[in-house]
């Protein structure tokens, strides 16, 4: 018996990086994934190697920043799957910029898909999870715990998700959902790839964000999403799980 037989979970931006690592955690544990992507292609290619390593899994497209499409999808996959009992909120985008550059539309993309989309989804798995339990893993960051420069959008809608977790979790603490979030630092991913650093920016200032130990891979934090998401981590509510090479120690 695997941690995850006979669970649903819902996994965001399942189409690559984080997500991706964490679905294939998850299938591999033995859960029936809902793979959640705005790129459907890549969602389904994340499940056909679910399916090659011998799990289940569906996937299903959205943005997660449009309520209607959140709602739908999450109960398509409650008609689909089953409950859903795990929710990952892997979803993300960022990028740097000089602050007096930074546009409105880039600002409003990177909180709309961060941090509202986390609610949003939050919001609609909530009542499947109350009816029996359920875990929800928010995937913040390090950058929302502390300042980092040319990332104001981005330590905004992470600092965002820092707080929307332990609000959840006072708030569903005596009805059997279970709000955590994982905050890694750099990952190897094609997100952390596709940055590219503003004009004039001189990296030393990256020193005081920048490990010794490098970049983590997803599938060391995708580890930590599913321990943090099983049996395993019952008495754990609220929690902001730093995993960041010491950097916010």
């Amino acid at each position: 018996m695997t941690r995850f037989t006979d669970h649903v979970a819902v996994v965001t931006g399942a189409g690559s990086g984080l997500g991706r690592a964490t679905a294939h955690c998850f299938g591999d544990d033995g859960a029936a994934v809902a793979a959640v992507d705005l790129d459907v292609d890549a969602a389904e290619k994340t499940t056909a190697e679910i399916g090659e390593r011998g799990g289940s899994a569906r996937a299903y497209q959205v943005d997660v920043t449009d309520p209607a499409a959140v709602k739908r999808t999450v109960e398509a996959v409650a008609a689909d799957l089953g409950r859903p009992q795990v929710l990952v909120n892997s979803a993300g985008i960022g990028g740097f910029a000089h602050t007096v550059d930074e546009t409105y539309e880039r600002w409003s993309a990177i909180l709309g898909v961060n941090l509202t989309g986390t609610f949003l989804m939050c919001q609609a798995a909530l009542p499947h999870m109350l009816d029996g339990g359920g875990a929800i893993v928010n995937v913040a960051s390090n950058a929302g715990l502390m300042g980092q420069p040319y990332s104001a959008a981005y330590c905004a809608s992470k600092g965002g998700v820092v707080n929307l977790t332990r609000a959840l979790a006072v708030e569903y603490v005596k009805r059997g959902v279970r709000v955590n979030a994982v905050a890694p630092g750099g990952m190897n991913t094609p997100m952390i790839a596709g940055f590219t650093m503003p004009e004039g920016v001189n990296l030393k200032e990256f020193a005081r964000v920048t490990s010794p130990l490098g970049y983590a891979e997803p599938e060391e934090v995708a580890g930590v999403i599913a321990y943090i998401a099983s049996d395993d981590a019952r008495y754990m509510t609220g929690s902001i799980v730093s995993f960041d090479g010491g950097i916010t120690a």
